[in-house]
């Protein structure tokens, strides 16, 4: 079955990422530029999904530029493929975008000029319920980005002690019942271990009530559990101090966040790195011995209304914008 997924912020992400004269506030760059902007140079796609940023980004480069893109997901890397007999300039790699700075030393690339990432799970991955991510669609308890390798979410359920499911379940859910949807879980696996997604939404459902509006009382609790089985914060903490390294000075890093976990480790990443000297402001130390600041932030951007209404899911996306100076390394 072919799953349908429309890429979040499309022309602002990948605007932000080529044109250099890219602002926030200007409409024009929330636009289509195929046809009117050409850019030379190699990117990188972190997240290649179902390729809309890749084709588009492709669209706004000239013949000899390249691009390198990444996903850990088989059916993400078996669009990438196609992409690739479709573009010679593409390259895929079926990985992490974590290992990034490794990978491309291997291919004999050492420095970029913009690098993208949008977090997150797509939404075939969401809508193919044999895929486990989501309490819509009933199927096996998976959730693993690359389901080749790995704990599945039902297997780390059925032998996790209930403080770590607790502490994961609060830490990445903002979960407030985490300790009692840990302690059902729990108490139902002594008898009957928990398989499905359905089964687990019904648990979590019996035993809580949702907390917002409208939102579905296990919400919390998948998304932690698939951050937790998938390290998703982690990778994104490595992808970030990478990126530091490949971006030429001039390069861009383009990020698109769907929570706030995720928007606040992007967050504090760009702030940190755009003045790393706040950190030692009172510190006896003379201004030109302080750290020189890598990044310049080029602001944020979220989806108007009129994306909204045609795809909901960009509503709590938060596209983040930085460029590569001068500084440190």
């Amino acid at each position: 079955m072919e799953f349908k997924h429309v890429s979040v912020l499309l022309y602002e992400t990948i605007n932000a990422l080529v044109h250099p004269e890219f602002h926030v506030k200007r409409n024009q760059f929330r636009e289509c530029l195929t046809g009117k902007f050409t850019k030379s140079g190699l990117y990188v796609d972190g997240t290649f999904g179902r390729g809309g940023h890749s084709r588009y980004l492709l669209s706004l480069l000239d013949k000899n530029s390249k691009l390198v893109v990444f996903d850990k997901d088989p059916m993400a890397i078996e669009a990438a493929e196609s992409l690739k007999k479709e573009d010679g300039r593409v390259l895929v790699v079926h990985g992490a975008f974590s290992t990034m700075s490794d990978v491309l030393s291997d291919f004999g690339i050492t420095k970029v000029d913009g690098i993208t990432m949008d977090l997150g799970i797509s939404s075939p991955q969401i809508d193919d319920g044999t895929r486990g991510f989501s309490f819509m669609r009933d199927g096996p308890l998976d959730m693993r980005m690359d389901n080749s390798k790995g704990l599945t979410a039902a297997e780390w359920l059925a032998s996790a002690d209930v403080e770590l499911i607790a502490k994961v379940i609060k830490e990445y859910g903002e979960e407030r019942f985490a300790f009692q949807i840990a302690k059902a879980i729990a108490s139902r696996r002594e008898h009957n271990p928990i398989r499905t997604t359905h089964e687990l939404a019904e648990l979590i459902a019996a035993n809580v009530r949702t907390r917002e509006k409208g939102q579905h009382p296990a919400t919390r609790t998948f998304q932690a559990i698939r951050i937790y089985i998938n390290e998703e914060l982690e990778e994104l903490s490595r992808s970030l101090t990478s990126a530091i390294e490949l971006l030429k000075v001039g390069g861009r890093l383009s990020v698109i966040s769907f929570h706030s976990l995720e928007d606040r480790i992007v967050k504090q990443f760009i702030a940190k790195e755009s003045n790393p000297a706040s950190e030692f402001a009172r510190l006896p130390i003379r201004e030109v011995d302080m750290p020189k600041g890598n990044l310049k932030s080029l602001g944020k951007l979220t989806a108007t209304e009129d994306e909204i209404l045609k795809n909901p899911r960009s509503r709590s996306a938060i596209l983040r914008v930085a460029e590569r100076i001068e500084g440190q390394r």
